[in-house]
């Protein structure tokens, strides 16, 4: 049971504390309420582009990380399609150190043309190197168009085009500031060797006088229901085949998405998986197959994806994925192999927990999903679930109609690229280094 303490500032900003004596150390997370969804289609990649500028310097403070680093203190930030995490550890007793870090940003980040040129310059390299020249790199560019057609998970964090990052103005991205980056859509966490008033303190003197700004109101186009399935198939200049598909699954708050979490645990999740043990290891279709989730905040997707051994044609790999999936939907799976996958999730959240940093983290996202304590009850969703339960939600979800096929292509002259296994996953979370 993680124990926090929650209140609001006048301006709107959420606060939420989590006090460990048992620590030296503190954790200052500030989660902002935009991600990669709330941009619009015609000038993608802002909210990462954001989360690049963001240690560019604020008004009083021309380099981030140098007080930082003086105070003892180590930062990262990442991004996704559906929010913006900024997170420094230090020692506690430096803790105010990140608070007027922070403020100083939020109340007045440094925009000039000279920052914005070198940040722009640094994702649009990010860009080429990881999707635009690196092998399998332009599988999520494509999965996620068949896979969306109005909604704006259609574009990857990254961004829909290298374009829209080249063109962006020093207009553009002081209007996506103002809009997003404000005390009423934000949420700070402080957790570690700290004591409730003392953050009630810090916060009012500097986060209190920050105006609040307009509540983002999230109007996002809800994507369709599909009515048949999509495929595509092309050749690179990669290594081996691959195969990437997937199905819509229910979105982060729906119940059924507990479901969904342990079939993608039970079908692909390490060498004892399903899939594993049948295509890698039995059959030697694959070199590697993994299956797994978004947990986005709307309907995400449900992904099979691996390599093939070579010889292995994509037809025979998803005839073999098939029915695979078919014995899963007609014979369901046994109580035991339930009750390993929820017991493996149990020490895998425990796990995590043990992280000061990520408890922090982990606050701020429920506390955005509605409710802090989400946390604390969770795990008993996932010991709700039930064997019926995994056969009815699992013929629901692979649902050939509504399902996107890629098949990546191996050119037959030879590659001029390695690749590591995995490298075609996309790159969910950009993170700031």
């Amino acid at each position: 049971m993680i124990q926090f303490n929650r209140f609001v500032l006048p301006n709107g900003l959420k606060v939420l504390v989590h006090e460990d004596p048992s620590t030296p150390m503190a954790v200052v997370n500030v989660l902002y309420d935009v991600g990669a969804r709330d941009e619009d289609p015609g000038r993608t990649g802002f909210a990462h582009l954001f989360e690049h500028l963001m240690f560019g310097g604020s008004i009083n403070i021309p380099e981030y990380d140098e007080p930082l680093q003086r105070a003892g203190g180590e930062n990262n930030a990442y991004t996704t399609n559906d929010l913006t995490n900024y997170y420094c550890q230090l020692p506690a007793d430096n803790l105010e150190t990140a608070f007027w870090l922070e403020s100083d940003r939020m109340l007045s980040l440094a925009f000039s043309e000279k920052s914005l040129e070198v940040q722009r310059k640094v994702v649009c390299e990010e860009f080429k190197e990881h999707y635009l020249n690196k092998p399998y790199g332009d599988i999520w560019f494509k999965m996620r168009e068949m896979a969306y057609e109005q909604h704006p998970y259609r574009w990857m964090t990254i961004g829909k085009e290298l374009s829209h990052i080249e063109e962006a103005t020093l207009q553009d991205v002081k209007a996506f500031f103002s809009k997003h980056y404000t005390p009423v859509n934000a949420i700070l966490v402080v957790a570690g060797n700290v004591q409730t008033e003392k953050v009630r303190e810090l916060a009012m003197k500097w986060f209190g006088d920050i105006p609040s700004g307009n509540r983002y109101e999230r109007k996002l186009t809800a994507e369709p229901e599909q009515q048949e399935a999509k495929r595509m198939d092309i050749t690179a200049d990669v290594p081996v085949d691959a195969f990437i598909k997937t199905w819509h699954m229910p979105s982060r708050l729906d119940p059924d998405y507990y479901t969904v979490d342990l079939i993608t645990d039970i079908l692909g999740s390490g060498a004892s998986s399903r899939l594993y043990q049948a295509l890698v290891k039995e059959q030697q279709l694959f070199t590697n197959i993994d299956c797994y989730h978004f947990g986005s905040s709307d309907p995400g997707l449900v992904v099979i994806d691996g390599k093939l051994v070579k010889g292995v044609s994509p037809e025979q790999a998803e005839a073999a994925v098939e029915a695979q999936l078919a014995a899963l939907k007609e014979n369901g799976i046994a109580e035991q192999e339930l009750q390993k996958v929820i017991n493996k999730t149990e020490s895998t959240m425990a796990f995590e927990d043990m992280s000061l940093m990520n408890r922090a983290a982990s606050l701020a996202y429920y506390e955005l999903l509605g409710d802090a304590n989400l946390m604390n009850t969770e795990f008993s969703k996932y010991q709700a679930v039930t064997v019926e339960g995994i056969k009815e939600v699992s013929r629901r979800i692979f649902d050939e109609q509504k399902s996107h096929t890629l098949y990546y292509r191996a050119s037959n002259k030879p590659s001029s690229v390695l690749v590591e296994a995995g490298d075609e996953e996309e790159e969910e979370e950009e993170e700031e280094m």
